[in-house]
């Protein structure tokens, strides 16, 4: 029997790849900016980052990831608010599938983290160079790095753009952001956002935020609808459990006291809200990727700081 191979397409190709890093910084930092003829993307993984692309100025917290396409003017500073941990990395692809990450701040899945995780453990393990310099502009290999090393490197990256490509066009989620539309966020969601923030300890009815904001219950529900895809108080759900991520990531709090802290009955009913609304238990998001890139091979460290029911 003669047997026939089938050609596989390729249709996303790292080619190069220029950094990465991770860096820790302090709450005053700022770098300039540069701009560059490759790939970019910068990912908070806890506090919040000013970042610059072009024209636009975006404040990003943690889980949300910029991409900066090739000679794009970008910048980054803390806001001064919380010292932020960011991951940086640059890289050459000249696959036309690329063009779906211009002018996006997306939000990562718990899948995405770990992969983001796995390249900053792999750069370790092959990378001489310290990850955590702002202004290195050539890495070094390691000359004892494990076999295989660099390449699930460009393999894990790969599999990073390639799962956000497929989740992100398969079906388009609100945490989506188009950068530069001028549509999004009217005046008055800005407003009542403000004033969701400003509460967002607290147990919010629609009636009490319809009448703090004098605004009628269904034009309410309309605008957000419109802006959201949602409503105000899905949209009040998911602003509550964004805040509880970076509470978790910073680990200053244990769950049950940051269940408190955000006005939840108890921290049973925090922990369905935070798998309904994450796809995972706040266990499993403290996994983060500063943790999993940190990670001795083989072993699983345990964290018990709260309940998941």
């Amino acid at each position: 029997m003669i047997y026939e191979s089938i050609p596989l397409a390729k249709d996303l190709s790292v080619e190069k790849i220029y950094t990465i890093h991770y860096f820790e910084y302090c709450n005053d930092f700022s770098y300039p900016g540069e701009q560059h003829d490759f790939w970019e993307f910068q990912c908070v993984d806890k506090g919040t980052a000013r970042i610059q692309a072009d024209e636009e100025v975006h404040v990003l917290t943690h889980g949300q990831i910029i991409f900066h396409r090739p000679n794009e003017f970008h910048n980054l500073s803390a806001t001064g608010n919380h010292a932020p941990n960011i991951v940086v990395v640059s890289f050459a692809c000249n696959s036309p599938c690329m063009s779906f990450f211009e002018k996006q701040i997306l939000t990562l899945s718990d899948t995405e983290r770990t992969l983001i995780g796995k390249i900053i453990a792999e750069a370790r393990r092959c990378i001489a160079s310290p990850l955590d310099d702002p202004y290195l502009h050539k890495m070094e290999l390691r000359k004892d790095s494990p076999v295989g090393s660099q390449q699930l490197l460009v393999l894990y990256l790969e599999q990073l753009l390639i799962h956000m490509l497929r989740r992100y066009t398969t079906q388009v989620p609100h945490c989506v952001r188009n950068i530069g539309d001028p549509s999004f966020e009217s005046s008055a969601c800005r407003r009542i956002t403000r004033y969701l923030e400003d509460h967002i300890c607290e147990s919010l009815s629609l009636e009490a935020i319809c009448h703090d904001n004098l605004i009628g219950r269904s034009q309410l529900q309309k605008i957000f609808r419109e802006e959201y895809g949602c409503g105000v108080i899905d949209f009040f759900s998911h602003m509550k459990i964004n805040f509880a991520r970076q509470l978790i990531r910073e680990n200053d709090m244990n769950f049950t006291q940051i269940s408190e802290f955000l006005g939840y009955s108890s921290i049973h009913y925090f922990s369905r809200q935070f798998k309904k609304l994450c796809g995972m238990t706040p266990t499993e998001y403290a996994l983060s990727i500063k943790a999993i890139s940190e990670r001795p091979q083989n072993s699983e460290k345990d964290i018990k700081n709260g309940a998941d029911d």
